[in-house]
């Protein structure tokens, strides 16, 4: 078996996390190829028991057969790990050195736990889908115009608030008179999302969320559309420039711009092992349904 270990910093409290991973990875003779940026950071820190290789970008992934793709960090660091996988059939597993963790969900405490699940096939997969953005007049993202979690924009030079004039397949639907906008998939629906009112969907539910952000309107609520949907936007406002993001990517943009978001033409996969299914992840990270007076 053959794993790409990817992070993006090393901290001093997690180095005997990282430390065990690889002692575990060396214990079922798995072979690791780390992510050169980490390396470069680990390799004085870290006591490697078995030799590790390097791994740079996707075009590494048509000269190895990569099994598992193995993430430390948080759910930010998952989302960074999509630029580089895109279209590769390689499922993520998140072992989370992070706070919230919902993406990464398993904790660094069961590392050896979740190595020994994969090693025994005890797992599933799911597929996740993600949004892609076209822009006119550029391609104001370069290439990596997708995004796991959520599409926004948002107001930038000025409180005023900005006009966001709404379609869904042409249609018009609505002109939100907001901060701002977000337009979600399931996996972001627990994300920016939900922090401005938006609701929970499941991950395989096939929707996108399309979310105000501080609406003037108080009529005006998140909504729940199919992802074989296309949801167009133009903008406009008192100020010349305004904010658009994917995921953590961010780019300033003018009213001259439109934007369409529609499903994008690959997914990305996730290990799920067993009892951190999404159920048990809304429960136990977003206290869903607890009392706070016990």
């Amino acid at each position: 078996m053959q794993v790409v270990i990817y992070s993006r910093i090393l901290k001093e409290k997690d180095q005997a996390y990282v430390q065990h991973l690889f002692d575990v990875l060396a214990e079922y003779d798995i072979t690791a190829f780390v992510y050169t940026p980490y390396l470069e950071q680990i390799k004085d820190k870290i006591q490697f028991p078995k030799p590790v290789g390097k791994f740079d970008n996707a075009l590494d992934f048509k000269i190895r057969e990569i099994d598992f793709f193995i993430t430390l960090g948080g759910d930010g660091t998952i989302l960074n790990a999509s630029i580089i996988i895109q279209g590769v059939n390689v499922p993520i597993i998140g072992i989370n050195l992070g706070r919230l963790g919902f993406l990464a969900s398993v904790n660094k405490e069961y590392i050896r736990n979740c190595i020994d699940n994969i090693h025994t096939k005890n797992y599933t997969i799911e597929k996740r889908r993600l949004l892609h953005l076209d822009t006119n007049p550029d391609d104001i993202f370069k290439g990596v115009n997708f995004a796991l979690n959520d599409f926004t924009i948002l107001k930038r030079d000025t409180s005023s608030m900005i006009t966001i004039h709404t379609y869904i397949n042409g249609e018009f639907l609505n002109s939100y008179w907001a901060d701002g906008i977000i337009v979600s998939t399931p996996t972001g629906s627990t994300g920016y999302s939900l922090s401005c009112g938006g609701p929970i969907v499941f991950p395989n539910s096939g929707n996108f969320v399309i979310t105000p952000v501080a609406p003037h309107n108080l009529n005006v609520r998140p909504i729940v559309i199919s992802d074989k949907s296309v949801v167009s936007f133009e903008v406009e406002g008192r100020a010349d420039n305004f904010l658009c993001t994917l995921d953590s990517r961010f780019a300033t943009v003018s009213s001259n711009y439109q934007f369409a978001i529609r499903k994008a033409d690959f997914t990305i996969t996730l290990v799920k092992i067993p009892d951190r299914e999404f159920l048990w992840t809304i429960r136990n990270k977003l206290d869903w349904g607890k009392d706070s007076r016990n």
